[in-house]
């Protein structure tokens, strides 16, 4: 496949970068990694006539424990020892991602943004124009649940339910200025828009809190080949304990829905509940009840939500002992 043209930009701050932004009529994308928009592009999906590439903007590469720039690698991140130390479930949930050699390109900030995928979607022009056009890419309808409103393509990126779970905070500079965003609120039901992300702002770090040290924590998804691909049913947890009893506990699930979600409702009333296994069953199904999948992508939708209750009690058994 051939990628389309483009002018191709390459700042070295990230006000550089807002400035070409603005000089781009509105007909842009960054590019980070590039593992997820250069396929995209070659296979003319929302394809820009320009890319500005963040790859030279070094203020985007900190790695620390508590705030991990948007420009570091998934190979960085699961070979940082303070990392594999403090938060070992991020170092596991990179080590998962994709191969060795794509995670030596993507970075945290471009699987926190990845583009939904679908049935439909993630296929060749040709293969579209005979099938015909879906309203994420050419279209006018959703061909996943046909109406004209919102696009059920697959959210499936493996570390925002894990930062999720930690309480991790996502920190933007646009050409508004800065602003903060709890992780937990940025995701939106729909997979054109996807998140609250301006296309004026970038990624520039996720932190995450002190509090996040304390809790045992455990990510694993579903997927077809567990060499390289990506979840099509994933479960992050967080778990505190006080003498067995729940201190503290989020579940975040990823690959089932337009975004990944956090099922705090729902977890929230086992608070100060002792951790038997009785518990864990009962805490799996009222979640697994909640989860509602779409057939937009590998493994039926019945299949993901079985194994969403399999994996959350498999989890808690193991956070609990």
């Amino acid at each position: 496949m051939i990628l389309p043209e483009f002018k191709y930009h390459q700042p070295t701050s990230v006000e550089e970068a807002l400035e070409v932004a603005r000089s781009c009529d509105e007909d842009f994308d960054f590019i980070a990694g590039g593992t997820d928009v250069l396929p995209n592009y070659k296979n003319r999906l929302n394809n820009r006539k320009h890319l500005i590439s963040l790859s030279n903007v070094k203020e985007l590469r900190k790695l620390e424990p508590l705030s991990i720039g948007s420009m570091v690698t998934l190979a960085e991140i699961e070979k940082n020892d303070p990392i594999k130390k403090q938060f070992p479930v991020i170092a596991s949930a990179a080590r998962e991602v994709a191969t060795p050699l794509l995670r030596e390109s993507a970075t945290i900030g471009g699987n926190v943004l990845l583009d939904t995928r679908c049935w439909f979607f993630n296929q060749s022009f040709l293969w579209r124009e005979s099938k015909k056009f879906c309203l994420k890419a050419d279209g006018a309808d959703c061909l996943v649940v046909p109406q004209k409103e919102v696009c059920y393509a697959t959210y499936s990126g493996d570390l925002s339910p894990v930062l999720m779970a930690l309480g991790a905070t996502f920190h933007f500079a646009g050409t508004n200025g800065a602003r903060d965003v709890d992780s937990t609120k940025f995701f939106t039901h729909d997979g054109i828009e996807r998140n609250v992300k301006s296309p004026h702002e970038i990624l520039t770090h996720i932190s995450l809190p002190e509090t996040a040290k304390n809790v045992k924590a455990e990510y694993q998804k579903l997927r077809i080949r567990d060499a390289m691909d990506y979840p099509v049913m994933g479960v992050a947890i967080s778990l505190s304990l006080v003498q067995k009893k729940i201190e503290a506990l989020r579940i975040a699930i990823t690959g089932t829905g337009t975004t990944p979600f956090i099922y705090d409702g729902i977890t929230a009333q086992y608070i100060g509940k002792e951790l038997a296994p009785s518990l864990i069953e009962q805490i799996s199904k009222a979640v697994m009840q909640e989860v509602t999948p779409y057939k937009n992508v590998h493994f039926s939708p019945q299949y993901r939500k079985a194994m969403s209750g399999v994996y959350i009690k498999r989890m808690l058994s193991r956070l609990a002992a």
